[in-house]
């Protein structure tokens, strides 16, 4: 057993840490939620990780992102997560695919080849394509739900989504859910209000958002590392 993971071994045991060593998660999102779960995930001894982005870090990334520094800025993300990833843990295996996932493309992926599946990404379209796909082959899923307007990482829980309060994209994904015939998915998701924001932005839309949410240096973290600690938890059993 490698010694820099001599200290989970003493919660995993060696047989546990071998077990997550020979597993490949697949990660659907690197930004403020998606980032933390690679960084724990990596430092858990995980020893395949696939990152699926398209975007760049950007200037206003610098508030949350693990992978967002200055000397970062204009970089994919999924490369600059790929080489802190192998400077964490030289022997991973990281798998990049640098586009943005949707139903159109989604015959890329071979979902049943994943022993997990985290779905941070923002939009719904996606989600529900990522969700139905692992849920079609048998393989564990775990989906973040909104992080954005919060401020308060103590009100994150683990739930199944038609057990979800006051987040509005739990909302939205309960009702898709049930249209699709989905009769249960683990999400992270927050109790918390969502916030009213203080300050108009002059930042441009992105393409299918009707406003910008807020957001903070502690709520997408924590719930990154929550489902990190989820995907550990099951993979283990």
């Amino acid at each position: 057993m490698d010694e820099q993971f001599s200290r989970a071994a003493l919660l995993f045991g060696s047989d546990g840490i071998d077990r997550l060593n020979k597993s490949h998660v697949i990660l659907f999102g690197v930004g403020g939620v998606g980032g933390y779960v690679a960084e724990a995930l990596a430092r858990s001894g995980i020893g395949h990780i696939s990152l699926v982005d398209s975007d760049v870090v950007g200037i206003t990334n610098l508030n949350r992102q693990i992978i967002a520094l200055h000397s970062t800025i204009g970089r994919k993300k999924t490369e600059v997560m790929r080489d802190r990833i192998l400077d964490i843990n030289p022997d991973a295996e990281v798998t990049v695919h640098d586009c943005f996932f949707l139903p159109e493309n989604a015959d890329e992926f071979d979902f049943g080849s994943y022993d997990y599946v985290v779905d941070a990404v923002d939009t719904v379209t996606a989600k529900l394509e990522i969700i139905q796909r692992a849920k079609a082959c048998g393989t564990p899923v775990i989906s973040s739900m909104g992080t954005g307007d919060k401020t308060d990482p103590s009100a994150l829980r683990i739930a199944d989504v038609f057990d979800t309060t006051e987040c509005p994209l739990a909302r939205v994904m309960r009702r898709e859910c049930r249209k699709r015939g989905i009769s249960d998915l683990k999400v992270a998701f927050s109790t918390e209000i969502p916030n009213e924001h203080k300050e108009e932005t002059k930042e441009e839309l992105p393409e299918g958002r009707r406003k910008i949410p807020g957001s903070t240096a502690f709520v997408p973290p924590a719930a990154g590392l929550i489902i990190a600690s989820e995907v550990i938890k099951d993979l283990l059993g």
